[in-house]
Order: structure tokens, then C-alpha cells, then sequence
């Protein structure tokens, strides 16, 4: 039982990575209607629960279209991003961009042809109802994950960074290896495998090569978007996720800190999910020079590493620095 993607040679030269904030929207999304829930997301499902119990967010037109116990959804709703990294506001440009055609074909594939009423509501008016949805959007992302986004982002770009490094090292066969348990690359097919898939069928692919989108707040399951006219997305678990939620809220073990130090112990438990000096700092009320300066012992001692994303630096805690941790 698989899943199936044509990538030859020409296909692969293509293929990039990209991060999403609407994507991560969506995953938000589905994680608090129940779709494929993660354990590791408890804190995040517990902190949106109160937030939106406090003040309920209304979701008429998009909350239909991405819950229930169908298999799939639409998947217009998350288009492959242009760039690395565009912003929420050029992926909901290219939400509704979406043609009537592509929209009602999509809702067919999801539903059948018997829509239920927002379905067909948006079948209907598709350019009003993507303007509608891509409001709404906005607004879950603002209340949902704009709090946490420079946390998530930062574990994004680490693994992309992590990623690039797999595919300097041993090529396309390495990296898709390396991404995700049930894939593999190999004679120009991507393969997706797993107990998940009742059926083998083929992706058909959109133009040119794959778009691979880590996704923090998602399903531990990878997800082939297919039947497209944009680039086809591969949307996989991303590296440290556990870490965004957990890191920094327990202390060291008291016998890290007698080695290193109340402070650069605590720095290197924060730094299991990655961050900047300026994050450091406003979680340890310090100065971003005082942060350095314990930083440079880390990465002396190879405890911390550090990686450029975009025009800032992120720091993480290495292998050796996870073991010392315990």
C-alpha cells in the first residue's frame, strides 16, 4: 500500500523547500478538531482551549471544510508557497487566486458530488468564499499562532538548514531517507508507504519539482498534496518540534548546573528548541552581550551550534549537549 510521485532527474533539480505560516494555521486547525492529535502538541492544545474559551473564535466557512472523519480535504487551502518564505499575507494572496474550476473540483474530490452546505455554498461563489476563508485564516493565525510563530519558525528554518546539510552529504537518496520513516527515493519515484495508505495509487504530480514543507503543529503522518496545477507539496513532521513547547520550562539537572552554571545550564535546556540571542535574552532577562558571552563558551565547548537563517542566527543545542542534558 503506497503512494507513489514521479520525480526523475529534472523534476528533482526543482525541488525546494519553503516554510508556511498558513500551513501551520491549518495543522493548528486540525489539531484542536481532532485530526491525527499528537501528544507532544498537548501543551499548545491546552493553551489554544483556554484561549479560545475565553474568547471563541467563529470559523463558519473554513472549520467544515478541514474537520470530520473524511480522509482528506481541500487542498487549495494550503497552496505551494513562491519562496523560502513567504508571508501569511502571499500565501492568502494565493488562496484566492484559485480558479472556480480548481475550486469546485477540489470540493468534488473531498466530498462526492452530494456537497454539504458550506461546500456548496463555496462551490457556488468561489471568489467570495475564498476571500471569506482567507478572513477567517487571517484571524486563526493572529490568535493562534502569531503568539508562538518566532518559536515554530525558528524550528522550521533549523530544519531546512538540517535538511540541506542531509542532501550535501548524500544526495536526494539521503534526504528523502532522512525525512520521514515511510519514504524513500529511488529509480526517479518518491514512494510514500505505510499502514496509513489502504490503496497504492499515483500522485499526479504538478509542474516542476516538489515544494517539501516542514510543519511544526502537524500529524506525525506526511502529506502529498496532488491533483494540482501549482508545485506539488510534501508536507512531513519537522526535527524538534517537542522542543518549541517544552524547552526552557524545566530546570537543568543539579548536576549540570554544578558543572556549567546556573546560566549557561538554563541556556542550553532553552536551547533544545532553537533561538536567537534576542529570544535568550527576554526569557532570562539578560542582555543580548551577556547571552553571547555564555554562548561563546557553549559553542566552544561544542554544546551549542549555531546556524544563519535569513539574515539572523539561530542557536541549538548539539547531540553532545542533548546527552549532557540527560
Amino acid at each position: 500500500m503506497t503512494t507513489t510521485v514521479e520525480l526523475g532527474v529534472a523534476e528533482l533539480a526543482e525541488t525546494r523547500f519553503a516554510v508556511s505560516a498558513l500551513s501551520e494555521t491549518i495543522a493548528a486547525l486540525q489539531q484542536l478538531g481532532g485530526q491525527n492529535r499528537r501528544a507532544l502538541h498537548l501543551r499548545w492544545l491546552r493553551w489554544a482551549s483556554d484561549e479560545l474559551a475565553a474568547r471563541p473564535l467563529d470559523l463558519p466557512r473554513t472549520w467544515p471544510l478541514i474537520t470530520g472523519d473524511r480522509p482528506s480535504w481541500p487542498n487549495f487551502l494550503v497552496p505551494a508557497p513562491t519562496g523560502a518564505g513567504t508571508s501569511l499575507d502571499d500565501d492568502l494572496a494565493a488562496l484566492c487566486r484559485t480558479t472556480a474550476r480548481q475550486v469546485r473540483a477540489s470540493l468534488h474530490r473531498v466530498f462526492g458530488d452530494d456537497l454539504p452546505t458550506p461546500a456548496a455554498e463555496l462551490a457556488a461563489h468561489p471568489a467570495a468564499g475564498l476571500r471569506a476563508i482567507a478572513a477567517e485564516l487571517r484571524a486563526a493565525h493572529d490568535r493562534l499562532i502569531a503568539p508562538h510563530w518566532p518559536r515554530i519558525r525558528a524550528v522550521l528554518d533549523a530544519d531546512v538548514a538540517y535538511r540541506a546539510r542531509q542532501l550535501a552529504a548524500g544526495g536526494a537518496a539521503r534526504l528523502f531517507a532522512d525525512l520521514h520513516p515511510d519514504l524513500r527515493w529511488a529509480d526517479g519515484r518518491l514512494t510514500l508507504g505505510g499502514r496509513r495508505w489502504r490503496a497504492d495509487k499515483i500522485v499526479n504530480r504538478g509542474p516542476g519539482g516538489l515544494v517539501l514543507m516542514p510543519v511544526a503543529l502537524g500529524s506525525a503522518y506526511v502529506l502529498i498534496k496532488g491533483n494540482t496545477t501549482t508545485q506539488t507539496t510534501v508536507r512531513y513532521p519537522a526535527r524538534g518540534v517537542g522542543a518549541v513547547w517544552t524547552a526552557g520550562t524545566r530546570p537543568p539537572s543539579s548536576g549540570v548546573t554544578r558543572l556549567l552554571g546556573p546560566m549557561r545550564a538554563g541556556l542550553l535546556e532553552a536551547l533544545r528548541s532553537p533561538a536567537t540571542t534576542t529570544d535568550l535574552a527576554r526569557v532570562f532577562a539578560v542582555t543580548p552581550s551577556a547571552v553571547s558571552q555564555h554562548l561563546r563558551v557553549l559553542r566552544e565547548t561544542g554544546l551549542v551550534a549555531r546556524e544563519r537563517s535569513g539574515r539572523g542566527v539561530l542557536y541549538l543545542t548539539t547531540p553532545l549537549g542533548e546527552a549532557l542534558l540527560g
